[in-house]
């Protein structure tokens, strides 16, 4: 096992974010800005909506007399949305109410006094999903080897910038930054849906030029918020 030499930011979200390894995605991009500085956890869970990654996130981040013995978070940053707006009867639905409670939970669990996985060193930053393509994201889901016959996993545009909207009336009210992932995704492609596939490979996940919209708005709410945290600010576990 790796000795304990440096602190970490840990990215918990779902598909969107396990997959931000891949095609120079935006974790790729921070491990290599924070290489011999912070480590990069990826907390990411295909599939997950808000009401499924509470238990687990209590499974992955330490409790108060944990903390001592296991790397130190010092960034978390929270990106759902983009399943919790899959149209009802979708198991992966929540309802927006919920869907908002649920965020303000997963805040308060490290940013509480009064929660046993309190983290006073750990700054939270929230994303807003990206906007849907879903003339696209239909046609991905028809040249699947099932299809998607039931209607599960739908998505619409309109749908999702409300669950983005949502997320950052959470964030001003929890007090921690919002990445508005949707507005920035949105203008980039000039306020056009036809657009988006620049950004979204299947009309829902993002591409590389898509993670790179979001890398660099995440560190510039770093260098704005937590400068502190920001690559630039921080010295080398190991001296040259």
């Amino acid at each position: 096992m790796a000795a304990t030499i440096q602190d970490a930011i840990m990215l918990l979200g779902d598909s969107i974010t396990q997959g931000g390894f891949e095609n120079n995605g935006f974790a790729a991009r921070l491990a290599n800005a924070y290489v011999r500085k912070m480590d990069v956890v990826n907390r990411g869970y295909s599939g997950y909506n808000t009401d499924w990654i509470i238990p687990v996130f209590e499974q992955c981040f330490a409790m108060q007399h944990e903390q001592q013995h296991v790397p130190k978070v010092r960034i978390l940053t929270i990106w759902f949305g983009a399943n919790d707006a899959a149209l009802h009867p979708s198991p992966q639905h929540v309802p927006l109410a919920r869907y908002k409670s649920n965020l303000a939970r997963l805040i308060r669990t490290v940013r509480s006094p009064d929660s046993p996985r309190y983290s006073p060193d750990t700054r939270v930053i929230l994303l807003t999903p990206p906007p849907v393509d879903p003339k696209r994201w239909e046609l991905t889901l028809e040249e699947t080897a099932a299809g998607d016959k039931q209607g599960l996993f739908q998505r619409k545009f309109e749908v999702t910038r409300q669950y983005a909207e949502a997320a950052r009336v959470v964030g001003a009210h929890e007090g921690v930054p919002v990445v508005d992932v949707w507005t920035r995704i949105w203008d980039a492609a000039g306020r056009d849906i036809e657009r988006l596939g620049e950004f979204l490979y299947d009309g829902l996940h993002l591409n590389e030029k898509g993670y790179a919209v979001v890398y660099d708005a995440l560190i510039s709410t770093i260098a704005e918020k937590y400068p502190e945290c920001h690559y630039d600010n921080l010295p080398r576990s190991v001296i040259e």
